[in-house]
């Protein structure tokens, strides 16, 4: 890897958490007036999908790159990242209803931290001692996070809720997604990053808008009416998963994917910011506590992995 390549996965992943925290808000805006979860997440992948399909075989004929058809590997880390990828942004989109937009997003990144473990398991990336204890620290920050404001106790069963559930179950579950997405970008025998990330995106999200629309239209069939109707929001949806997963691809392709999501950790304070600017939501003290553990433990993961 040269220089720059070694200082661009850095810049792509600060831009991925940018067009993410963005592309949430509109989505909780959506679920939670017009869209269902489900509809939502559609509404990702619809607007995005053919136009990165388009993009991407413009790029490839421009640039003369020789782009082989993807292996069998390839084609299964695909599916296992596309899959873990929807069902972890119906479980934040649904998180959204039931704590605040800051606290969500927060718990969704323990992916970051989850990540490490995933990558271990799929890939053989391991982590030092000094990682484990960046890790362990980091699960106080979620303990801090997982107890409701109207709870008095700290027990076990007080601090568990539904809330707790969907944020942890986002969090591996994007974790997932990110190792299989470097694993399958890794298939691909091409030297351009871009041309790797930009195969691998288009797979993915053409398999995720095909997938989604049939069980839509088996089981909610209103719902595929509902994201055309509410196109002039959700085509930016559409735009900025684009961007974002661009971005997140194109680190990918250049970086282990646990340090790709631990720079994304930026995403916690523009979240922050989001929530209090655009929402006029309150965050407790002891959630502020929450997120900064969590943050402090993820720096750490960074400086000794």
């Amino acid at each position: 890897m040269n220089l720059f390549q070694s200082e661009l996965w850095i810049l792509v992943s600060f831009a991925a958490a940018g067009f993410q925290t963005v592309r949430f808000l509109l989505q909780k805006v959506l679920s939670t007036a017009l869209l269902t979860p489900t509809g939502a997440t559609f509404a990702r992948f619809v607007y995005s999908a053919p136009i990165i399909v388009v993009a991407m075989a413009g790029y490839v004929k421009v640039s003369g790159a020789q782009v082989a058809f993807p292996s069998v590997d390839f084609w299964a880390y695909a599916v296992m990242g596309g899959l873990a990828q929807v069902l972890a942004t119906i479980c934040v989109v649904t998180l959204f209803k039931t704590r605040n937009f800051a606290v969500g997003i927060t718990f969704k990144k323990t992916e970051v931290i989850l990540s490490v473990a995933v990558g271990l398991i799929l890939l053989g990336e391991g982590v030092s001692l000094a990682a484990f204890g960046a890790i362990a620290l980091g699960l106080v920050g979620v303990l801090l996070l997982s107890k409701p404001p109207d709870v008095a106790g700290w027990g076990l069963g007080q601090m568990w809720n539904k809330g707790v559930a969907l944020g942890l179950s986002a969090g591996a579950l994007f974790a997932v997604s990110a190792v299989s997405y470097r694993g399958a970008s890794l298939e691909i025998a091409v030297a351009d990053p871009i041309v790797r990330a930009g195969v691998t995106l288009g797979a993915v999200t053409t398999m995720q808008m095909i997938g989604m629309g049939m069980w839509l239209w088996w089981q909610d069939r209103a719902q595929i009416s509902a994201v055309w109707r509410v196109r002039r929001v959700a085509v930016w949806i559409g735009l900025l998963s684009l961007g974002g997963s661009f971005c997140w691809f194109l680190a990918f392709t250049l970086q282990t994917a646990a340090y790709v999501k631990a720079v994304g950790q930026v995403e916690l304070v523009l979240s922050l910011l989001v929530s209090i600017l655009f929402f006029s939501e309150r965050v407790s003290w002891r959630e502020l506590t929450g997120i900064a553990v969590l943050c402090t433990s993820i720096v750490l993961l960074i400086l000794v992995t």
